[in-house]
């Protein structure tokens, strides 16, 4: 019998896990650009945002491996291979994403002072806090995550009871599909991957003579609470900037639009507050992600601590030179990765979730095969080169929403299973 405060506070765990705070600034541009298609964008945002990173999880609790057991059915290689790339683009590209948002948030309107040295002064600290793995962060991540919920929370009840449900023409041609790309740059599948192990590990250490089926069942229940909360969130925050878009400019900023939505419904007291709240938890998610890569290093050169070190500082100066750039270069640079990376991302996930009869080694080798074959247009596309490919672009269903693999990874998955039943029947 799994009790009500199990249930809540792995819920809480799993929440604080993707409650990005650097993901706080996609949402509100959403909202701003959707128009009256805001619910179609925010069921697009949240199914890559939310869904598949809870499933992502709980590919985790039926595993209950690592990273490198994701893509392990594929071959040992192609996982060594996919881990790493994950963890070169952890620190490429999130990490540095959020020293950037902590610039334009706090450090830039407060001091003045230039974006690079705000970033050398940041993954200086990082560094520090990596090769001392204090817990500090830790307890002070458990005080950020609900602070900012709370503040969150007021903003978006404040605009739903204080402004007319008005809303503005969309700019997005392909609302859904362009909510599900944005979703990407959550990051939080990825999260869901590298870090979801984590969570599992704790959820094994605190319940340790609990059977198998019912740590799954937390996991599953905990899983969904965490996923309707985020799912909130996102909706309500998309909903606010739909509903205050006569308010800013069309070219306002990711960051400048958050703090100003949270200037025009608290205050600027409240605004400074949050930024600042915004600047620690994006620091602690800049820690977690450079000592999460420290340790996989750590790991594969035979515990080696030189290893651990040499993966701390390409992490932290890797930082420095993207975290110098403006939120929107660093989503701008990321968005190739993404579309290259991501539907591989979601395909182990939704692999590993299925049952077992459906997802041989056999399947998961074709499907991950399609999958990558079939991104590379959206790739190409993604980078300028459309007009190279669009030849065959109206030979791939959904290519033009830019998810020309969903389908061909479907059907291989799909043929292969019916393959295999006919077999066992003959």
């Amino acid at each position: 019998m799994i009790k009500a405060k199990e249930t809540w506070v792995t819920a809480l765990a799993l929440f604080s896990l993707f409650f990005g705070a650097g993901n706080l600034i996609l949402p509100p541009l959403l909202g701003f650009q959707s128009g009256t298609l805001w619910w179609l964008v925010t069921l697009g945002f949240c199914l890559s945002a939310v869904l598949i990173p809870i499933l992502g999880i709980l590919a985790h609790a039926k595993l209950q491996g690592t990273i490198f057991d994701f893509g392990k059915k594929v071959s040992p290689v192609f996982s060594l291979v996919y881990s790493f790339l994950i963890y070169t683009i952890s620190i490429s590209l999130p990490s540095p994403r959020t020293a950037a948002v902590t610039h334009e948030m706090a450090i830039g309107p407060i001091f003045g002072t230039p974006a690079l040295l705000t970033s050398i002064l940041y993954f200086a600290l990082v560094f520090v806090f990596v090769m001392n793995r204090s817990k500090i962060l830790d307890v002070i991540g458990k005080i950020l995550t609900p602070a900012i919920v709370l503040i969150l929370l007021l903003i978006i009840g404040i605009t739903l009871f204080s402004y007319d449900f008005i809303f503005g023409e969309t700019v997005f041609t392909q609302p859904f599909s362009d909510g599900i790309l944005e979703g990407y740059q959550t990051f939080d599948a990825i999260g869901a991957v590298v870090v979801g192990g984590v969570i599992i590990v704790s959820i094994n250490l605190k319940n340790q003579t609990a059977s198998y089926a019912w740590k799954k069942q937390l996991i599953r229940r905990a899983g969904w609470w965490a996923g309707l909360g985020l799912f909130l969130i996102y909706a309500g925050l998309i909903m606010t900037g739909s509903l205050l878009h006569g308010q800013f400019d069309a070219g306002v900023s990711r960051t400048a639009l958050l703090s100003g939505i949270s200037t025009e419904t608290l205050g600027s007291t409240a605004n400074l507050f949050l930024a600042i709240l915004v600047g620690l938890a994006c620091f602690t998610t800049a820690v977690g992600i450079v000592t999460g890569t420290a340790d996989f290093a750590k790991h594969h050169f035979g515990n080696s601590q030189r290893a651990y070190t040499v993966a701390a500082v390409v992490g932290c100066v890797l930082g420095v030179a993207m975290g110098q750039f403006n939120v929107g270069y660093i989503i701008a640079v990321a968005l190739p990765v993404l579309m290259f990376i991501y539907p591989i991302t979601i395909v182990l996930i939704l692999l590993n979730v299925v049952p077992e009869r459906f997802a041989s080694p056999k399947v998961f080798k074709a499907v991950v095969l399609a999958t990558i074959v079939f991104s590379v247009p959206d790739f190409l596309g993604s980078v300028g080169w459309g007009e190279t490919i669009a030849g065959i672009r109206p030979y791939i269903p959904l290519s033009t929403f830019s998810m020309g693999w969903v389908l061909p990874g479907f059907l291989v998955f799909l043929l292969l299973n019916i393959t295999r039943q006919r077999k066992k029947q003959a």
